[in-house]
């Protein structure tokens, strides 16, 4: 346990590596992970399942439990990677308080959409991408990581940028 809790938000569309950085960065570091996706209710589910993209409204429970997630953690004094699309600003400021360290795991299209053709067990589809740039405000406040790079590369950037590596791990960067 810690004096305060540390929460590393990772945003950015889907299929920017969200999940895949966040497991990689919270078994780095021994920390709780905790995928937005989780948090969706089955109607949310249902939707993208059947391509068709969220409303604010139906974002709206979603959000407000991945906020009680981040109190609780807060709360507990637990440290936590939580990953989350957080597209909107208005997202983001709910999402967003002390101890919350946001990260954008930023791609272009043509990237992203490449992994998306290669992902099968997912809810959300390659048709979604475009809406899902289409809605994407890029925060002004957050760590920015190209997601070009390997996963690992990626993990380094966000600890070193975050000031978690130990001494002996920022030799390797």
């Amino acid at each position: 346990m810690y004096d305060i809790a540390v929460i590393i938000l990772l945003m950015g569309v889907q299929g920017s590596g969200k999940t895949t950085v966040g497991r990689a960065l919270a078994a780095r570091l021994k920390w709780r992970f905790a995928d937005a996706d989780d948090f969706h209710p089955p109607e949310n589910i249902a939707k993208m399942s059947a391509g068709i993209a969220l409303t604010d409204e139906d974002r709206a429970p979603w959000l407000a439990a991945l906020r009680r997630e981040i109190d609780r953690s807060v709360s507990e004094k637990q440290n936590l990677v939580l990953t989350c699309s957080a597209l909107k600003e208005k997202y983001r400021q709910q999402l967003v308080i002390s101890g919350v360290a946001l990260v954008y795991l930023r791609g272009s299209r043509d990237l992203i959409a490449a992994r998306l053709q290669s992902r099968t067990m997912h809810f959300a589809k390659l048709n979604l991408l475009e809406s899902q740039f289409q809605q994407l405000e890029e925060p002004q406040n957050a760590l920015v990581v190209d997601i070009e790079h390997p996963v690992d590369e990626v993990v380094k950037q966000i600890m070193l940028s975050i000031g978690l590596q130990r001494d002996e791990e920022r030799k390797d960067c």
